[in-house]
Order: C-alpha cells, then structure tokens, then sequence
C-alpha cells in the first residue's frame, strides 16, 4: 500500500505546487513516485514533458488515487478544494501545510489545521506538520506568529523553505536538485527526511 502525502491550504498563493513537484523528484530516485495533480485544469499535469522521469497523473477520483501501484504518492491541491479535504485527508499518511511567516498567513491557516484534527479522530495514525515556505531572507519569524502556532496541535517541521530563484523556476529547470543551487536543494532534502521520519514511526 503507498503512502499518501498531501500538500494542502485552502488559501492560494502559499508555494503548494512547487513543493509538491520538489519534494516527488526528491523521492524518484530513490522509490517509484507519483505526483497527482487533482486540479483538472491544473498546472502540474502540464510539466510531464519537463520531467520525464516523475509520474505524474491527473486524477480527482480519490478511490482511484488509492489504487495506484507506487511506492508513494503525492498530491497537490488547488485552493478552492475546501469541500473535498476532509475525505481527501482521509486517504493521507501525511498533511504538509505550507504557511508564509506573516501573521495573516499563519492565521488562515487555522480552517485547514481544524480539517486535518477532524480527520484524525476518524484516521489513526494520521500526521500532519506545517512548514514555513516563500521565507523572506532576513526576516525573522516574529513572537506573534510564534505565539500563534504554538496553541495549534499541529506541529511545525524544523525545515524553513526560503523564497529562491531556483525554487521559482524549478518547474521550467527541472526541479532544485538539478540546479546548482546548494542551500534550495539542503532545503528541500530536509523538509523531504522529516516527512519521511514522521510517517515512519
């Protein structure tokens, strides 16, 4: 059975699809990967050409989803998704929830964290963690954000994703771990072993 990990926010905006395609090349190599894209106008399901090694699938039939022969699956979510996450999350070992350090960011994030806890009284084992992406370098995460977080059951992950050239160009470059970019790949590499730490437990 693959493990599912779905990378969810119901606000738009926040680096979901970029994450999502990193974090599958970052797998490829290593286990058979699939990157579902259930947005069936989205983005994602436009780069199989760029990225002929990554399976990538359109599909938002979530029995479907379950039924694929991998190793590890991956899904991208489009924003407006809302109605849908809790079944969606259903069928997850893992939620990832992209946040940006500001305080109205973390703030909307409050719907989707209440959604993932919803799913775990029905889905044991469920883990979730939230990651801060598109960071500002030089910006350092204020008390009030802190303050915020910290009276959420979801943990936040270690790994910090900083807003990179690389990562915005990845989906045209191939994804970071083929550019020349160190720090986006030990990024990305990171955030890649603490989800896999988290559902292997």
């Amino acid at each position: 059975m693959a493990k599912i990990i779905t990378v969810a926010h119901q606000k738009g905006g926040v680096g979901k699809s970029t994450l999502a395609l990193n974090l599958a090349t970052c797998f490829q190599e290593q286990i058979n990967v699939a990157l579902v894209d259930i947005d069936l106008q989205g983005s994602i399901s436009d780069l199989r050409e760029d990225f002929p090694k990554l399976h990538i699938i359109t599909e938002d039939r979530f029995d479907q989803i379950q039924q694929l022969s991998h190793d590890l699956i991956i899904i991208d979510t489009p924003p407006y998704l809302s109605n849908r996450l809790p079944e969606l999350f259903l069928i997850s070992d893992f939620v990832l929830v992209p946040t940006k350090a500001g305080f109205f960011d973390v703030m909307a994030i409050r719907s989707t964290l209440h959604l993932i806890e919803e799913a775990k009284k029905k889905r044991q084992g469920l883990q979730a963690g939230i990651v801060f992406n598109m960071i500002k370098h030089r910006s350092g995460i204020t008390g009030e954000v802190q303050e915020l977080l910290s009276h959420f059951d979801t943990p936040v992950l270690s790994t910090m994703v900083h807003d990179r050239v690389s990562f915005a160009r990845s989906p045209l470059t191939g994804g970071v771990l083929t550019s020349e970019d160190t720090k986006a790949i030990d990024e990305i590499t990171s955030l890649a072993e603490e989800i896999v730490n988290s559902i292997s437990t």
